[in-house]
């Protein structure tokens, strides 16, 4: 038997109030995954542009966008 399953058979005895708070838990712990993971991509991206951020590209500052 999976952990899903597990965790199925637990909470299928469980009055809807109580099967909402888990469920609503679970879409919390999601929730948070999905914003650490935003958070990692953006420190990713900010290091690439502190590797920029330097005299010799100081030239493409001031090109034109097209």
């Amino acid at each position: 038997m999976s952990l899903a399953d597990t965790i199925y058979e637990v909470i299928k005895p469980f009055p809807d109030d109580m099967a909402k708070e888990v469920l609503d838990f679970a879409l919390y712990l999601n929730q948070r995954e999905d914003t650490q993971e935003w958070r990692n991509l953006q420190a990713a991206q900010m290091n690439s542009f502190t590797d920029w951020n330097n005299e010799d590209d100081e030239v493409w500052n001031h090109v034109p966008e097209v």
